[in-house]
């Protein structure tokens, strides 16, 4: 599979690491970058991670390939609103956006009849630090990319966008977009909603200072997640916002059942679910 022009909007971690995972394969001819940013863009340019900076997406989007949107989603409907009118017959968009209900509902709404040139994905590799400068060639090696395809996807277009993030390293599972959401607002949305207000309640407090200065091992390894984005993990919270109230309240009746536990000095309740966590937790395997 080889690509000969490729369009990345979002020029940051998860597009640039996409960019230098093509470069590194050999699998793509030319690579240009959108942005909102002239600082980002020329980053990107400059460490040789895109090959062109683009200006006007109207020819570039007619001859592509392949587009990936790598924006928060928050910004995706404007831009599928401005390719749209652009999109060549063998162009194919993707895009890596964390939820993947209203990302579709925004191509569909922005490609109409052309929404089956629209291949919804979303890789499993984010990572506390941004910005192009952070991107690796080797960010997606053995780490999950998931698509969820459209019925009017053709099988070639949902193989072609795999086979790309395959060229990147990734292990290319399948999912559909509700199962989707519902599965990473549990496991991915939730500890960066915990991870965030943890630490936004510390900041506030009077001694914070002292918390901070005090917080160790365990406290750094809970919270990393909370250097993140915060623009991003905004628009993902408010975009999965349904699936993630539910599993607020499925943690928040966890909390009261240890709270209730310590309430009645009851040991082995204590015992029994801490356990139970621990067990869980060593047998995953990642």
């Amino acid at each position: 599979m080889h690509f000969g022009k490729v369009l990345i909007f979002g020029v940051g971690l998860i597009g640039a690491s996409f960019a230098r995972g093509l470069k590194a394969a050999k699998a793509a001819d030319e690579i240009i970058g959108f942005g909102r940013t002239p600082k980002s863009l020329k980053a990107a340019y400059d460490l040789g991670i895109i090959d062109e900076v683009g200006i006007n997406p109207g020819a570039d989007v007619r001859e592509a390939d392949l587009i990936l949107v790598a924006t928060p989603v928050g910004q995706m409907p404007e831009i599928f609103q401005r390719i749209a009118p652009y999109l060549g017959a063998h162009t194919i968009v993707t895009d890596a956006g964390s939820t993947k209900g209203d990302v579709v509902e925004a191509a569909r709404a922005a490609f109409g009849d052309k929404i089956g040139q629209f291949v919804p994905g979303h890789p499993i590799a984010g990572a506390e630090t941004s910005g192009a400068a952070a991107s690796r060639a080797d960010l997606y090696q053995g780490r999950k990319v998931v698509l969820t395809p459209l019925l009017e996807n053709a099988v070639e277009d949902i193989e072609k966008v795999k086979r790309a993030w395959e060229l990147c390293g990734a292990d290319v599972r399948i999912l559909d977009a509700e199962t989707h959401d519902r599965v990473f607002a549990a496991v991915s949305h939730l500890p960066h909603l915990l991870a965030y207000a943890l630490v936004d309640e510390f900041a506030r407090r009077p001694n914070a200072d002292q918390l901070f200065d005090y917080a160790a091992a365990g406290f750094r390894d809970f919270t990393r997640i909370a250097a993140s984005h915060p623009e991003m993990w905004r628009d993902i919270s408010l975009a999965n916002r349904t699936a993630l109230l539910a599993e607020l309240d499925r943690y928040g009746a966890a909390l009261m059942r240890i709270r209730q536990a310590l309430v009645n000095s009851d040991g082995e309740a204590l015992a029994s679910i801490y356990a139970n966590a621990r067990d869980a937790r060593q047998n995953w395997s990642h």
